[in-house]
């Protein structure tokens, strides 16, 4: 029980740290914009660099952890996100292929350190024997809130983006090579599985929890890379408010994410599922059209409760099966970072056509027809126990 106490500590701060590097780059994406003097579009395809970084490194991930273990797995991506992230510092405003090629080397690091840290979530969910994921992904949205709110408070003291992520990534891989040793080794990989990983691409209830978080993924993505951006352009808010505006999105996404553990227990995911999807929709339409600032707020809210849940609920339906749970992540996730990939220049381009704020209802479209797969993430816990018996 230490040992298991040890590796969910461990992977509960390995979250937080994601998420802290990852708002703490949202948070210069409005200077990105700036710096550079881009349009919408052309800042969709800058994002779009990490995106193509993650999808590129995501197929191999499950291998690399069936090969490795995820303590080194996890210390790979840490390392590539570090360094891609600091190139992409020094580039900005000044060299932006430094900063696109940055950013995509941050993406590679990004998504194997994602895959790893949700394989090793799901070990510690399995010995826990309850549902945990949803906070361990609540601890990813708290370090997106420090993330944000340090973010918001840099840029309001003019500290040169160098500076503010080079102090944050550092400080992320020395924590992450510190407590990394604490995870519990994954379950055994036997060979006919290890060189047969690519036959998860060919079962149908993995794909269809791809492309159940793939919409989701979206819903969680739009308001990372777009949010704070749509709130200047469509609300006239200055920056600081913005990234502000964020910053609430994810904490309402960490209180979802708190919340949402109970719930799964209670409900089952297909009807958590549901009612959260519901309530992102909702957001956003306050969001886009809502004329005063308490709607808009709330709307935020409801947005960030709504889209809390899709990606820790489809990372642990797909790892169900602890044999098979690598590489059905690893295919789950690629499929989930295609949102990622096609997500920033098609809201930017939206952006161009509609404006920043309007674009944020490609959000609401999606998420009816997501609703109709849900249905795949229904628990199979039962059936794992009676296969490994």
């Amino acid at each position: 029980m230490p040992q298991l106490t040890a590796a969910r500590n461990a992977v509960g701060l390995t979250f937080f740290l994601n998420g802290l590097v990852f708002a703490s780059w949202v948070s210069r994406i409005p200077e990105v914009r700036s710096s550079f003097e881009l349009t919408n579009g052309q800042l969709g395809l800058v994002l779009l660099a990490i995106a193509v970084g993650s999808v590129l490194a995501l197929p191999t991930t499950g291998a690399a952890i069936n090969s490795w273990g995820t303590v080194r797995v996890v210390r790979i991506g840490a390392a590539a996100a570090t360094v891609g992230m600091l190139a992409a510092a020094v580039g900005l405003g000044h060299v932006l292929p430094l900063t696109v090629g940055g950013l995509f080397l941050y993406g590679v690091g990004i998504g194997v350190w994602d895959v790893a840290m949700n394989v090793e979530g799901a070990e510690v969910e399995r010995g826990l024997r309850r549902t945990i994921m949803p906070r361990f992904h609540a601890g990813f949205s708290g370090g997106t809130v420090v993330g944000a709110l340090v973010g918001a408070l840099v840029i309001e003291l003019s500290v040169p983006a160098v500076a503010h992520l080079v102090a944050v990534v550092l400080l992320a891989i020395a924590v992450v090579w510190r407590t990394s040793p604490a995870f519990l080794p994954v379950a055994e990989v036997h060979e006919e599985h290890r060189t047969s990983a690519a036959r998860a691409w060919l079962e149908p209830r993995t794909l269809l929890i791809g492309v159940m978080v793939l919409a989701l993924a979206m819903t969680e993505g739009t308001a990372n890379d777009w949010l704070a951006v749509a709130l200047v352009d469509g609300h006239g808010v200055s920056h600081a408010v913005g990234v502000a505006g964020f910053a609430v999105f994810v904490l309402a996404m960490t209180a979802g994410r708190i919340a949402g553990t109970s719930l799964i227990d209670r409900f089952g995911r297909v009807a958590v599922l549901w009612g959260t999807m519901a309530v992102a929709g909702a957001g956003v339409l306050l969001i886009v059209f809502a004329e005063q600032p308490a709607l808009v707020v709330i709307g935020i809210v409801l947005w960030g409760v709504g889209a809390s849940l899709g990606f820790p609920v489809g990372m642990s339906a797909a790892a169900d099966d602890p044999v098979r749970a690598a590489s059905r992540v690893s295919v789950v996730s690629t499929i989930g970072y295609a949102a990622f990939l096609a997500g920033p220049p098609l809201l930017g381009f939206v952006g161009d056509e509609v404006g920043t704020l309007k674009a944020l209802l490609v959000v609401a479209v999606l998420l009816m027809p997501a609703a109709l797969v849900v249905p795949a993430a229904r628990e199979q816990r039962v059936a794992t126990a009676a296969r490994s018996a």
